[in-house]
């Protein structure tokens, strides 16, 4: 599949940290003037908000506290997409332009859909059945493989264990895996973070969630969000 650009972004802007100011708002330097910059990733970004690297923003308007959103970070030549609001927004384009081969031509029906004590992210329509959805944030690199999660999980184990049983007990599910880096080769559970949250995939996999990884990256020169890989392998050892 080639690439497809999914979002354009208007009045994308460059920047360079200065420093984490806590988990959701992050010091940057626009043309020499210090702003306060939203985060909405809730992972621990190990790497990414680092003092002096160049990092894209959008301005954020009625803010409060902060003016800009952090959207991303650079890497190579592109940028490692670290907004998980617009990770979703581009794969709802996908989903659309129906782009994603093993999707089958699924629809969104719900958003925010209940499976027991969970909210997950989508309830999709697929060859006539429902099938539950749920995405996961990788932009953790270990060389050439995207890896979540960055740190222990509850509400991430619950959702993989909401979908194991909803499988076990004769429904669909999928376990989808944004690897928003540039040049990754594949997605790895990082079993170090959360042990538990491994065994639990583990788990989930041989009783039948389907687990999925697209590659997406922000392309600056472009002014929008890519995705070059819509079937990116996943290694579960």
């Amino acid at each position: 599949m080639k690439r497809a650009v999914l979002l354009t972004l208007e009045d994308l802007t460059k920047c360079r940290i200065i420093e984490r100011l806590n988990r959701f708002v992050v010091s940057v330097d626009i043309d020499g003037l210090r702003y306060r910059a939203h985060v909405n990733n809730t992972g621990r970004l190990e790497g990414f908000l680092e003092p002096g690297l160049v990092g894209y923003c959008l301005r954020r308007e009625g803010g409060g506290r902060t003016t800009h959103r952090l959207l991303a970070i650079a890497d190579g030549g592109s940028a490692a997409l670290i907004d998980t609001a617009l990770q979703m927004r581009a794969f709802e384009g996908a989903v659309r332009r129906n782009l994603i081969p093993w999707l089958g031509g699924a629809v969104v029906i719900r958003r925010n859909a209940r499976l027991g004590a969970s909210l997950l992210d989508y309830l999709l329509a697929r060859d006539g059945r429902d099938v539950y959805l749920e995405v996961k944030s990788a932009v953790l690199r270990n060389g050439d493989y995207a890896m979540y999660p960055d740190c222990p999980t509850a509400r991430g184990l619950r959702h993989i264990k909401e979908l194991a049983w909803h499988v076990r007990a004769g429904g669909e599910a999928i376990l989808l895996f944004v690897a928003a880096l540039p040049r990754v080769k594949a997605f790895r559970p990082n079993i170090a973070a959360d042990v538990a949250l491994y065994r639990e995939l583990i788990k989930a996999q041989e009783w039948g969630v389907e687990l999925r990884a697209v590659r997406m990256a922000l392309d600056a020169a472009a002014n929008g969000i890519i995705i070059d890989e819509f079937d990116l392998p996943v290694i579960v050892p």
